[in-house]
């Protein structure tokens, strides 16, 4: 067991709230591209008919390789090709219209408040570090936060597209630490994703625990929770 951290940090989906597993997108991405599409007509804009729209959505459906952040605005904008005025006039609009599928899957963990107060009141930093669908506005992910009510429980909040890079990029959770004032080798970054959450963290020293809710990775040898309830153990 490594010394004890100075700062717990925290993936968002599917750690401490609930959405949607990467292999359940499809149907809620046809659902955000169609919001989009409604929004520009009601609008007397033109848009692409629905199915042209589902299929250039498709393709703009993965991210960089390297991890750079790509702003949902410009993948809306091909999938639209919409002009300049266009996007100026509506762009809060229409990333706030693709995302209400998305925010509507989501709920927070019945433990989650509870563990993140009692971090806190143990003198433990915190902070939720997350990845954005879409490289969806970071303003518009901390207003979920604050429907979520999770946004006022930890020190700092920081999504790719306040830095520019996905996880497991070095420098989403380089930034982290900075907010937080800590070394990365004082972290324990708590995430359900193997490639994003657990090496991401692990590569700049951090201590991952994979949060194993489902039971779908039983022979990870590292910390392994099945509830953000056993994270209290780990701290004796």
């Amino acid at each position: 067991m490594s010394s004890q951290p100075v700062a717990v940090l925290f993936d968002l989906g599917n750690t401490l709230a609930a959405y949607y597993r990467r292999d359940e997108f499809a149907p809620i991405l046809e659902r955000a591209v169609a919001a989009v599409r409604d929004h520009l007509l009601m609008a007397g804009h033109g848009a692409a008919e629905l199915e042209l729209a589902l299929e250039r959505a498709a393709a703009e459906n993965r991210e960089a390789v390297d991890f750079r952040f790509t702003p949902m605005a410009d993948r809306l904008i091909r999938i639209f090709e919409l002009g300049a005025e266009a996007r100026e006039e509506h762009e809060t609009a229409l990333c706030e219209r693709f995302l209400e599928p998305i925010f509507a899957t989501g709920r927070v963990y019945s433990e989650a408040p509870a563990a993140l107060a009692r971090l806190r009141a143990a003198g433990y930093r915190t902070a939720i570090v997350s990845n954005a669908p879409w490289g969806s506005p970071p303003e518009l992910w901390r207003r979920e936060l604050q429907r979520l009510g999770l946004a006022e429980l930890v020190d700092a909040v920081v999504m790719c597209g306040d830095v520019g890079w996905r996880k497991p990029a070095r420098r989403i959770f380089e930034h982290a630490c900075e907010r937080l004032g800590v070394r990365s080798d004082e972290c324990w970054f708590v995430g359900d994703e193997l490639d994003w959450d657990v090496a991401g963290s692990a590569a700049v020293g951090m201590r991952p625990v994979l949060i194993d809710r489902d039971g779908r990775h039983p022979a990870f040898q590292g910390l392994r929770i099945r509830s953000l309830d056993e994270l209290a153990f780990l701290f004796q």
